[in-house]
């Protein structure tokens, strides 16, 4: 996966605090599931436990997420009608939460 994702966003970008933390979230989380991954190796390991934290993985990307939603409601939709993008940012808010 390329470092630099192509520029379609109008300029708009992620708050460096906010990629700080999403970033410092997710090396914690690629701790996790490189933990899991360990567990997986152990062949007496209970899947029950496997799946304990599979969900707590599942928990912290849900956290990440709803940080970096948090951010782009408070730096860009709030914003939108000012800059003119409304519809816009709407619609890409709307394509993305079908997801969630």
């Amino acid at each position: 996966m390329s470092e630099t994702a192509p520029q379609t966003n109008n300029g708009l970008h992620v708050a460096c605090e906010t990629r700080e933390d999403a970033r410092r979230r997710l090396l914690s989380i690629k701790g996790h599931v490189e933990g899991i991954l360990r567990m997986l190796d152990d062949e007496m390991v209970y899947c029950v436990d496997i799946l304990k934290q599979i969900r707590a993985v599942d928990g912290a990307l849900a956290k990440v997420g709803d940080l970096v939603l948090r951010s782009h409601i408070k730096d860009h939709v709030v914003t939108a009608q000012e800059r003119g993008d409304a519809d816009a940012i709407v619609n890409e808010l709307m394509e993305v939460l079908k997801y969630r």
